[in-house]
């Protein structure tokens, strides 16, 4: 079974300091395409920004994004997993969890970031990959001889 070392995108990690805006997550965010940022303070993990922390702790109170500090509205209980945990246990660490992205470190190292989706994707290969190799394996042709030529 797959480790998350074998699916995640190494580095792939966005960052913002305890003090940025709001604003300026949600951007980082936008630009690239992702749902959730490590929220820093200096060197050090603080916590986590997501999309749904936008929505809930930000825009449902009213909140100005342009004045308010991450650090103020991050998720500061940060799910992490090491990367050679296997990926079906990390999707059943997140439904527990009730999230939709991992850390994923080795040691005090953070490596990357792991979605629901990612997760998703790579059960998917398996899949496939084992359908195929079991259609391969139930309608393979065994390869027969030629009957000997014999003369009438």
């Amino acid at each position: 079974m797959k480790k998350l070392r074998d699916i995640m995108r190494s580095g792939f990690l966005f960052t913002v300091q305890k003090t940025a805006t709001v604003s300026e997550a949600i951007h980082l965010m936008a630009d690239h395409n992702v749902g959730i940022v490590i929220v820093l303070d200096r060197d050090r993990l603080a916590g986590v920004f997501s999309e749904r922390d936008v929505v809930r702790r930000v825009l449902h109170q009213g909140l100005d994004p342009a004045t308010l500090p991450v650090g103020d509205v991050m998720t500061a209980d940060v799910v992490t997993a090491d990367a050679e945990m296997d990926y079906e246990s990390a999707m059943s660490a997140m439904d527990e969890a009730g999230i939709r992205h991992l850390l994923v470190t080795s040691g005090s190292r953070m490596l990357s970031m792991i979605s629901i989706r990612d997760l998703t994707r790579a059960v998917l290969r398996d899949r496939e990959e084992e359908v195929q190799y079991l259609r391969e394996y139930l309608y393979q042709v065994p390869m027969q001889s030629p009957a000997p030529y014999t003369s009438a």
